[in-house]
Order: C-alpha cells, then sequence, then structure tokens
C-alpha cells in the first residue's frame, strides 16, 4: 500500500516555498520565502464523527518587508471526500482561534479519480442573508495537462506531474519527462532521490511501458540522456539492494524457524502440519518470542495456548 499522506508531506515540506511559487505565484510574490517556519502537527477532533484528525502542513511566514506574519495551512487530499469543504472550514476557524493570525488554505487534491471539479468553497445563507462565505485555493492534479509544466523549472513540477491528468499512453512519456525536468535543475542527491522516487511510486510501467520509455530517453540529448540514466541506475541499484536485504532478512527468518522447530520436536514430539505452518508464517519478532517461551511447555497444550494467543 502507498502512504499517500507521507509521501506528499515530504515532498511539500521539503520545498514548500518551490509549491507556492508554482501553484500560488500571486501569493509567493508577497510572503518572504526564508521566513517559512513549520508549526507543530495540529490534531483536532471532529465532534459529529469522534474521529481525530491532523493537519498535514502548517507554515508561519512573514508578509515581504513587514514583520507581520500570516499561516498557510496546506491539506493533501488523497481521496474524494463528502463535506470535505466543511472540514477546511473547520480547520480555518480552529487555527485561526489558536493563532490569532490570518490563514491561507491551500487544498491539493490528489486522487486520481474521480475528475469532476472538486469545490473550493464552503458556504451557510438563508433566503434573505449569506452568513458565510469560505473559499480556499484548490488544486486538482487529476485535471491539470502535464504538458502545462513541461518548461517549468520547478522541483514540484517535476513530481507532480506524475500525478496529473495523464492519458493511458502517455505515461511512459511523462516518466522520462520528469527525469529529464529533474536532471536540469541539479539538486543535491537526496533531494534528487526524493522527487525522482516520488516519481516512480507513481509511474511504475509494464515491460512494454518500459521499452517505450526507453525510447523516449534516447530521444534526449546527450548530456541529458546520460543525467537520466544515472536516476535510472540508482533505481535499479536501490531495487537490488532491497532484494538482497529482504533475502538475507529471510533466510535468518527461516534458519530460526528450523532450529525452533527441532527444539519443540524434542521437547513435544512430532508436530501437525497445521501447527508446523503456523509457526512457520509467524513474523520474525514471535519467532525469537516463541524460542523464549518453548523452555517452559510441557506438553502439546501450552504451544496450542500460545500459538492461539499469537495469531
Amino acid at each position: 500500500m502507498i502512504d499517500h499522506d507521507r509521501l506528499f508531506k515530504e515532498l511539500l515540506s521539503t520545498f514548500f516555498a518551490e509549491f507556492i511559487q508554482l501553484f500560488l505565484p500571486k501569493v509567493f510574490a508577497y510572503l518572504e520565502p526564508n521566513s517559512i517556519t513549520f508549526l507543530n502537527q495540529e490534531i483536532f477532533t471532529d465532534l459529529t464523527s469522534g474521529e481525530r484528525r491532523e493537519v498535514d502542513l502548517l507554515a508561519k511566514v512573514r508578509f515581504q518587508g513587514q514583520e507581520t506574519c500570516f499561516l498557510i495551512h496546506l491539506e493533501n487530499q488523497s481521496k474524494a471526500q463528502a463535506e470535505f469543504a466543511r472540514r477546511m472550514f473547520h480547520y480555518f476557524a480552529r487555527l485561526h482561534e489558536k493563532y490569532q493570525l490570518p490563514v491561507y488554505p491551500v487544498v491539493i487534491f490528489s486522487f486520481d479519480a474521480p475528475q469532476r471539479a472538486e469545490p473550493s468553497r464552503y458556504q451557510v445563507q438563508f433566503p434573505d442573508r449569506k452568513i458565510l462565505d469560505f473559499n480556499y485555493a484548490a488544486i486538482q492534479l487529476n485535471r491539470l495537462n502535464w504538458r502545462d509544466f513541461l518548461q517549468r523549472r520547478n522541483p514540484v513540477a517535476a513530481a507532480l506531474m506524475a500525478k496529473m491528468k495523464i492519458a493511458p499512453k502517455d505515461r511512459p512519456k511523462v516518466k522520462a519527462e520528469c527525469l529529464r525536468l529533474l536532471a536540469t535543475l541539479r539538486l543535491d542527491p537526496a533531494r534528487m532521490q526524493l522527487i525522482s522516487g516520488f516519481v516512480d511510486t507513481y509511474l511504475k510501467l509494464n515491460a512494454a511501458e518500459e521499452q517505450t520509455f526507453q525510447a523516449e530517453i534516447d530521444k534526449l540529448g546527450l548530456t541529458e540522456r546520460e543525467q537520466v540514466m544515472e536516476i535510472v541506475t540508482s533505481w535499479m541499484e536501490q531495487g537490488i539492494q532491497q532484494g538482497i536485504q529482504q533475502g538475507i532478512q529471510q533466510g535468518i527468518q527461516q534458519g530460526e524457524v528450523s532450529v525452533i522447530l527441532r527444539q519443540l520436536h524434542r521437547r513435544l514430539g512430532q508436530l501437525n502440519s497445521d501447527q508446523e505452518a503456523q509457526i512457520r508464517n509467524l513474523p520474525i519478532q514471535r519467532v525469537e518470542e516463541l524460542g523464549e517461551a518453548l523452555l517452559d511447555f510441557s506438553d502439546e497444550t501450552d504451544l496450542v495456548t500460545w500459538l492461539n494467543q499469537n495469531r
């Protein structure tokens, strides 16, 4: 499962100023970029449902040339939800009450479907009077054309093109263009890896698409092609390393399980196939705990009890 919230929070907190510059240039023009400070994560309880909800990102920034500050509340919404606009208003009201500062609310809708336009306001009105008209900036990725961002030398553009409106046949081309743009930015290795990993997560290609992707890379100029291939090579190396580590971990676990099964055979006699299968499917931590617990087993009943308690 992809942890969408973590991926987006990591990307947007690392490139917060660049995000504002790309999607909210008028706001970027009146804030002081060097003043951006992230505040502690705010947690609110929804009084209707009782659920605890966390604000994704909350930044305190100064107005350019002034000592006064305002807040930017940035929320990533990875799935369509009814009443989301009302929740955004509740966040706004609570943050405004707590900090006594102007709050600029922003939502990035990052889900693939539906592609209908999501609301960007919450209203309360009566036949004779409008009581509330709350608006927030809404950036809906699945309604943006990735081609409009090809020439934007911005790391957030290089990442988020992977989540924009993409025809299935264009997926390999978009991945190649994301990496081409990334290669031109000359970021440090850590931030380069953050964006390239984001792109690879959301644009996993099948075998046929990989061939088209390689053909797109081959169309690039020599320098850009070499830089993109460095990124692709690093993905392959990481994948191999992860595979090796997983293999080592599995080997260690299998070895420990074999030792414990032999100890159980000596202590309790032959186990049935279901019991052996249960033990082999235990996570490594439970295997180690079983290794300690079996010293106190006197008969098969103790083993059955332990397995039932540690399913």
